[in-house]
């Protein structure tokens, strides 16, 4: 190496010490990189937080459903005929045993009278021949084929008198007339339809229940109805299903309510069963967090000032927000910058006061 070359390292040599003990020089100590800490390393992430306390709320078990009738019956002619007399209007109210209509009675009062003369007359010839036979003079065959024509008449004349009596068709419940297709003068055949009666008093709800929430159900409980009107009727849970849809392992639950005012069925309805009270927060949905596994939950800050996760159960839906259980009875909830954090991580926590 020439002479020049020695003298440019020198020359770098110098700068470096100079440098290196600038530092001294100024009374400033030059750290290590050991003892470099950054602010976002030592202090974590800066979240805001909320202290939030629990309050004690009322828990509903909530399904949708359908209303339905308590009875709902189509009347059909049992015989047939000409519709001679009409009683009832749709939307009429009927009680059980009134008359809806009546068909022409046609020939039948002369079948009646002819059956009941048949009848007459195979009673005498059986009573003479038990009268013969009792004296030997008739064989027992011939009280026998006596009798048989006797209960033969006997039959007919009960068929055209029920004949006759279903020309009468009558109200077999009590309730109101949803719909009535026979007028006068229509004929009939047997098992047409003439008259559609609803009785809806009570109101029945039918809902599915999820099989994981069945065993909260009970006959006689409570259960809160809203109607897609909005008007509300409070009624119990009267029927539950012993066995799940198998397609959508969902009870039938119904539920009975008094219904003075003839609401109408067919309707969607909420159906709310009361459980018993819980220590639960109310939270924004925003604040929810769901994990890798699938669990909803929340991010909180503990005592050290780490993030920590807590799996909650949503247990009531309001229009602003949700009351979920499983956290303790205060905290400090994460509730801006949770998605930029893990459990377990140290933050630095702001405290939101609005």
């Amino acid at each position: 190496m020439n002479r020049k070359s020695y003298l440019i390292a020198a020359a770098i040599a110098a700068i470096l010490v100079i440098w290196m003990l600038s530092g001294l020089w100024g009374g400033q100590k030059v750290a290590t990189p050991n003892a470099i800490t950054p602010v976002a390393e030592r202090d974590g992430m800066a979240v805001e937080v909320q202290t939030f306390s629990a309050e004690r709320i009322d828990r509903f078990l909530e399904n949708q459903g359908q209303t339905r009738a308590e009875h709902d019956i189509e009347l059909r002619a049992e015989t047939a005929g000409r519709v001679a007399e009409v009683q009832v209007a749709e939307g009429d109210e009927v009680a059980e045993g009134d008359l809806i209509l009546r068909l022409a009675q046609g020939d039948r009062v002369s079948q009646q009278a002819e059956a009941e003369a048949k009848v007459a007359q195979r009673k005498a010839d059986f009573l003479a021949i038990e009268r013969l036979q009792n004296d030997g003079f008739q064989s027992e065959i011939a009280l026998n084929e006596a009798q048989a024509a006797l209960a033969t008449a006997r039959a007919q004349l009960d068929a055209i008198n029920k004949e006759i009596a279903d020309t009468q068709i009558v109200a077999p419940i009590d309730g109101r007339i949803e719909s009535r297709p026979a007028e006068v003068g229509d004929y009939v055949s047997v098992g047409d339809a003439v008259a559609r009666i609803i009785d809806s008093d009570p109101l029945i709800v039918v809902a599915n229940v999820a099989q994981q929430d069945i065993r909260k159900v009970n006959l006689g409980r409570e259960a809160q109805i809203t109607l897609a009107t909005g008007d509300t009727l409070v009624g119990e849970v009267r029927y539950i299903s012993e066995a799940a849809d198998a397609g959508s392992r969902t009870f039938r639950v119904e539920a009975a309510a008094p219904n003075p005012d003839g609401l109408p069925v067919g309707m969607s309805a909420t159906v709310r069963i009361p459980l018993d009270s819980a220590q639960a927060h109310f939270l924004s949905p925003a604040w929810l967090s769901l994990e890798d596994t699938g669990q909803v939950g929340v991010k909180a800050v503990d005592a050290n000032d780490e993030v920590v996760f807590y799996p909650v159960d949503i247990v009531r839906a309001e229009r602003d927000g949700v009351w979920v259980t499983g956290l303790p009875d205060a905290l400090r909830l994460i509730t801006v910058g949770q998605g930029f954090v893990r459990e377990g991580e140290p933050v630095t926590p702001v405290l939101n006061t609005d």
